[in-house]
C-alpha cells in the first residue's frame, strides 16, 4: 500500500504535465491546483478502497483536463426536448423563445431603469415594470412578482396568518417536485395548519367548523399534479368565497400552473387565474414559468389591500426577483395581450396550441429523414399523447404523432445514453422496446439536426454490440 502511495505524483509535479500546462492559458493557477489536489485525494481514496489501480500521472492528468473542460462549457447547457413534454421541470420549464432572450440580452449588457422613473428623475420600484400589464389581464386588481411560486405562497402566508391558524382540506395537502410539501411551507411561514375533511370527500360544513377567531386564512391548493377519483368531493371556489365573505376570512388560493385565461391554450382542466378571480378569490399564486409560458417568477393578483400587506412584508425584499426575470417576464406578459396571441411569440404556448395536421406533418417529415440516417432501422409514425408537464393537467392527454424508431440488434437505451451525451445532448424517450420522438417539443432547426444525430448514434450502439460479439 505504501509503494503504490509513492506512486502518487505530487500535486507541483502533476501540474508540470503537459496536459495540465497548455490549460495555464484558461484557467488560473489556483484553479489548477485546486484540481489537482482533488483529483489526487480522490486517487488516494481509491487506493484505500483497495481497488486495482489509480492511473498513472498522464492519466491523473487527463481526468483533470476533462473536469475542467465540463466547467468551461455553458451552464447550463443547451438540450434538445424529443419528449414531448411541454412543461419539461427537469429541462427547464417553458422555453422562453427569441423575444425574452433579445430582451434578456438588453438588460444584461448594460444598465436599465429597474428601479428608477425617468419621468420623475428619482427612485421607483421595479413592480412598475410588470404592474401595468398585470393591471390589463387583471382588471382592478393588484399584483405583486416574487421569485416563484413557493415563494408566493410563502410570503401570503407570512403576511396574512403568521401566529394564526390555515384551514386547508386534507386532499390538498400536496407534495410538488423537490420534496417541497404544503405542511412544511406553512409551519415556515409562522402559521398554523388546521386539516379538514378526510383525504377524498370535504364538504363547506368542515370548513365552516374549523373558522375561529383565530383563523388567518382559508387556503385553496389545486392539485395539478395528481387526481383523487371514484367517491371524492371537494369544496370549489365560489362556496369557499361565500363562506370566508361571510367570516371575513381571506381565501387564498395556490393556482400554481399559471394558466392566465379561460380561452388559454392548454388544458382545460386547470382552473385559469382569470376563473378564480371572478369567482372571488382574495388572493391567487401562481408560476410564471408554466403556462404563462415566461421565467421563473412567481405572481401574487387580487385584492389591492392583500397584495399592498403582502409588499410590505420585509420577507418580499428577500424573495424579489433581479432585473433578468423582469425583463423576460415583460415579454411573456406583452405576449398574452397582443393582437397575434400568445403563440406568436411563447414557445410554450405555440407547442400547446400545435394542429394535429402540423404535428403529422412534422413527424412524417422528421420520419423520413431519420430513416435516411439510420440503417437496419424501422422507423414508423404512429399516434400517441404529449404531456403539458411541470405538475398540470395529470391525466390530460395531448394527441399527437410519434416517430418510432426500433431495431433489433440495437439497444434503445445504449442509443439514448449516446445521445444524452452529445452537443447538444438529446434527451428522448423509450416506449415498448423502441425510441420515440415527439416533434411538438421540437423546433425546425432541431428537426433538421435531430436525424443525423439519431443515425450517428445508432451506428455507434450498433459498432459496440457487434464489437462486444465478436
Amino acid at each position: 500500500m505504501n509503494d503504490r502511495r509513492r506512486s502518487i505524483p505530487s500535486v507541483d509535479r502533476l501540474l508540470q504535465n503537459p496536459r495540465l500546462a497548455t490549460l495555464e492559458r484558461d484557467w488560473s493557477r489556483r484553479a489548477l491546483r485546486q484540481v489537482v489536489r482533488e483529483e489526487l485525494d480522490a486517487a488516494r481514496a481509491r487506493l484505500a478502497a483497495q481497488e486495482a489501480t489509480v492511473g498513472d500521472a498522464d492519466e491523473l492528468a487527463a481526468h483533470c483536463v476533462r473536469r475542467l473542460e465540463r466547467l468551461a462549457g455553458p451552464r447550463p447547457r443547451r438540450v434538445i426536448n424529443a419528449t414531448g413534454v411541454v412543461i419539461h421541470t427537469n429541462l427547464g420549464r417553458a422555453p422562453l423563445g427569441p423575444a425574452a432572450a433579445e430582451a434578456l440580452s438588453h438588460a444584461a449588457h448594460g444598465y436599465d431603469d429597474l428601479e428608477y422613473d425617468l419621468q420623475r428623475g428619482e427612485r421607483g420600484s421595479r413592480q412598475a415594470q410588470v404592474g401595468g400589464l398585470l393591471a390589463l389581464m387583471f382588471p382592478g386588481l393588484a399584483s405583486l412578482v416574487v421569485n416563484n411560486n413557493a415563494a408566493a405562497v410563502l410570503l401570503a402566508l407570512n403576511t396574512l396568518a403568521r401566529g394564526k391558524s390555515v384551514i386547508i382540506s386534507r386532499g390538498e395537502l400536496v407534495e410538488i417536485g423537490g420534496s417541497f410539501r404544503v405542511p412544511a411551507i406553512l409551519e415556515r411561514s409562522g402559521a398554523r395548519l388546521v386539516e379538514v375533511g378526510t383525504t377524498n370527500r370535504t364538504h363547506p360544513a368542515d370548513y365552516e367548523r374549523a373558522v375561529t377567531a383565530d383563523t388567518g386564512l382559508i387556503l385553496k391548493v389545486w392539485p395539478s399534479n395528481f387526481r383523487i377519483v371514484g367517491f371524492t368531493r371537494q369544496v370549489p371556489v365560489p362556496e369557499l368565497v361565500s363562506l370566508s365573505r361571510r367570516e371575513n376570512v381571506p381565501l387564498v388560493v395556490d393556482q400554481g400552473c399559471g394558466r392566465p385565461f379561460e380561452d388559454s391554450p392548454g388544458p382545460s382542466s386547470e382552473p385559469s387565474v382569470e376563473s378564480l378571480l371572478e369567482a372571488g378569490a382574495d388572493l391567487v399564486c401562481f408560476s410564471g414559468d408554466k403556462l404563462l409560458g415566461g421565467p421563473q417568477a412567481g405572481l401574487l393578483v387580487g385584492n389591492e389591500q392583500l397584495v399592498r400587506r403582502c409588499a410590505q412584508n420585509p420577507l418580499a425584499r428577500a424573495l424579489r426577483p433581479g432585473k433578468l426575470t423582469f425583463a423576460a417576464l415583460v415579454v411573456a406578459l406583452r405576449a398574452w395581450l397582443s393582437a397575434a396571441g400568445p403563440a406568436a411569440v411563447l414557445p410554450a404556448s405555440r407547442m400547446l396550441s400545435m394542429s394535429d395536421e402540423l404535428l403529422e406533418q412534422k413527424a412524417r417529415a422528421l420520419a423520413g429523414a431519420v430513416g435516411r440516417h439510420t440503417d437496419g432501422a424501422t422507423v414508423s409514425v404512429v399516434r400517441g399523447v404529449s404531456r403539458v408537464g411541470g405538475g398540470a393537467a395529470p391525466e390530460e392527454d395531448l394527441p399527437t404523432w410519434l416517430v418510432r424508431v426500433e431495431g433489433r440488434e440495437v439497444s434503445i437505451d445504449g442509443v439514448l445514453n449516446v445521445l444524452r451525451h452529445g452537443e447538444p445532448p438529446i434527451v428522448a424517450r423509450a416506449w415498448d422496446g423502441a425510441l420515440v420522438l415527439d416533434p411538438r417539443t421540437l423546433d425546425d432547426e432541431e428537426l433538421t439536426l435531430v436525424p443525423e444525430r439519431i443515425g450517428r448514434a445508432w451506428r455507434t450502439v450498433a459498432a459496440r454490440q457487434t464489437s462486444r460479439s465478436s
